[in-house]
């Protein structure tokens, strides 16, 4: 909390307080008084003071407040009318915290804490103090400040945030502005810009674009007032018709009824800087209204201060393109949405504002003053720079903004000339986009040749394997022929040979001299029958058989086989001899 400059004077019914709040937030303050307890807020500001005369709540006080010099004041009514009260200009003894009026003994035993019965130890039965230490304030003078370390519109403040640092360190990104030029606050500004810059923020809204395009599709109030502008430039040159176009709302309306009207005696340099700042906080209010699309939320106000340089660093400026040149390097380096195109098309949203004439900048003004006056720390701004611009622009002449539109048309603004190398990193980013998309189709390419390949091979190996299976098939199907047509043919020849000899023998090959009967189901077995002896009476018939198992009987042996090198092949060596 900070202890404001007051002062205080008397007459004999009234006590009068006068306290100095600059830059408070004077929509919200408290006042409590009682006997001789005087308590004052107006954040960031506290005051309490201990009266050395009793004053009284009758509905007789008053209170009011002095906007340009930043002083409330209160009347108080006096309990005792015609009291003098001494002492009102020892403002340390006022501010004194009063004095503890206590029954206690002086002398108390050190750590004995008393109990319950439940164990829980008892509480004083005194109040909590909540006296805050406070000290005069001292103001400084402002011959005591360097001239190059002023702020404000037309750079006409300084010493505002001496005490205020600790306060408003979230409203401004500057640390000390009352002792820091404006060359140190701009080379400042570039590092902190340079280190907040992000190569991957960029790049992804740079190839992931879908959101910055349907900001960049938004149309906001100004596009169709202009377009009436321009509609109505060809029918008519007069002047008058375009003021017309933009109206104000009884909220507006209100807004500037609040106003105080006064005059800006500001010399030629200041009044270039107030033009300049204009056009700063203009680009930071037309891509605040472009990227939420007209609706304002609780970013806003950050968004707004944080995008202008005169607004977070209280920069100075000496031609059009630095501007330009400052406001694309922070789009791109702290809000949300970071495309260069946004900077381009926000460019352009300031130039019909402009070519729109002094209503449409004051319409502007009136939603940013709002805006900060809704958020708790930016409302310091309002006092340094929104309000007075409200009150100067409508006095302001519309050929100057004429004049600034057309500078700033005139102004151009490449990626190259915001010194962070967005060109070499889009390059750089492309160029492995490309190795990557090329890598990917080479190896879809060589995944869709071994898949043709392996199909292929796939194809053979089950025409190779349906071959040899018919192949085997086909064996089986010659093995299983003779096996099915065999016991056919051996019981007809084995009933034929019984009817005329009674029985058959069949000799083994492979093994020489051993005899063995062969039923009919084992005819046709891969080993071959050895030729034996045969009575003469029984000769024809063993011939007429074998011509029949010649013609009969065939198995075919592969090519090189053990059985084909033994030379036992049927209908080749068989012969029957019976037994008598």
């Amino acid at each position: 909390m900070l202890t404001p400059a007051f002062d205080l004077s008397q007459d004999s019914n009234f006590l009068t307080v006068a306290i100095r709040v600059p830059y408070a937030r004077v929509s919200e303050f408290d006042v409590y008084f009682e006997g001789v307890d005087f308590k004052f807020y107006a954040k960031p500001y506290f005051l309490r003071l201990t009266l050395p005369g009793r004053i009284v709540e009758n509905g007789s006080e008053q209170g009011s407040y002095d906007a340009d010099k930043g002083i409330f004041t209160i009347r108080l009514p006096k309990e005792t009318p015609g009291q003098h009260f001494e002492g009102l200009n020892m403002l340390t003894a006022l501010l004194a915290p009063r004095k503890s009026r206590t029954a206690k003994p002086l002398v108390e035993e050190i750590g004995a804490s008393e109990v319950s019965e439940e164990g829980v130890e008892d509480d004083d039965d005194e109040e909590f103090n909540w006296e805050v230490e406070q000290s005069p304030y001292e103001e400084v003078p402002e011959s005591a400040l360097d001239p190059e370390c002023r702020y404000g519109f037309g750079n006409l403040r300084s010493g505002v945030f001496q005490r205020l640092q600790d306060e408003l360190s979230d409203v401004i990104d500057i640390k000390d502005p009352d002792f820091t030029p404006a060359a140190e606050r701009r080379q400042k500004r570039l590092a902190a810009e340079l280190a907040k810059f992000d190569p991957d923020h960029y790049l992804a809204d740079f190839f992931e674009d879908e959101a910055i395009k349907q900001v960049l599709e938004y149309d906001p109030w100004w596009t169709d007032t202009y377009s009436k502008m321009m509609a109505s430039m060809e029918k008519s040159q007069e002047q008058e018709n375009l003021a017309a176009l933009v109206s104000f709302s009884e909220e507006e309306k209100y807004q500037l009824r609040k106003f105080i009207n006064k005059s800006y005696l500001l010399d030629k340099r200041a009044h270039r800087q107030v033009y300049y700042s204009l056009i700063d906080i203009l680009l930071a209010y037309c891509y605040e209204t472009r990227v939420t699309e007209g609706e304002k939320n609780v970013e806003s106000a950050w968004n707004i201060r944080k995008l202008s340089p005169t607004l977070c660093w209280f920069e100075t400026w000496t031609n059009v393109h630095e501007i330009l040149v400052s406001f694309g390097r922070r789009v791109l380096c702290y809000p949300l949405y970071r495309h260069f195109k946004l900077v381009t098309k926000t460019c352009r949203d300031t130039i019909k504002i402009l070519q729109l004439g002094k209503s449409a900048v004051l319409k502007c003004l009136l939603d940013i003053h709002k805006i900060f006056q809704e958020n708790d720390p930016a409302y310091i701004l309002n006092d340094l720079y929104i309000s007075d611009y409200c009150v100067w622009i409508q006095k302001a002449k519309s050929k100057k903004l004429a004049a600034l539109a057309e500078a700033l048309k005139e102004a151009s603004l490449t990626k190259a000339q915001l010194g962070l190398e967005l060109e070499e990193l889009e390059a750089a980013a492309l160029l492995v986009q490309e190795e990557e998309t090329a890598s990917k189709a080479a190896a879809h390419s060589v995944s869709g040749q071994q898949t043709p390949a392996s199909s292929s091979e796939t194809s053979d190996s089950e025409e190779s394997d349906s071959t040899a299976s018919s192949e085997t098939e086909d064996s089986d199907s010659e093995q299983e022929e003779p096996r099915g047509s065999e016991p056919e043919a051996g019981n007809a020849l084995l009933g034929l040979f019984a009817e005329k000899s009674g029985a058959a023998l069949l000799w083994d090959a492979g093994v020489g001299g051993t005899a063995s009967a062969l039923p009919s189901s084992d005819v046709g077995q891969e080993k071959p029958l050895a030729p034996s002896q045969a009575p003469g009476a029984s000769g024809p018939l063993i011939q007429e058989l074998g011509e029949q198992l010649e013609t009969t009987v065939h198995v075919s042996e592969p090519e090189g086989s053990a059985a084909g090198k033994q030379g036992g092949v049927w209908g080749r060596d068989c012969r029957q001899t019976p037994e008598d």
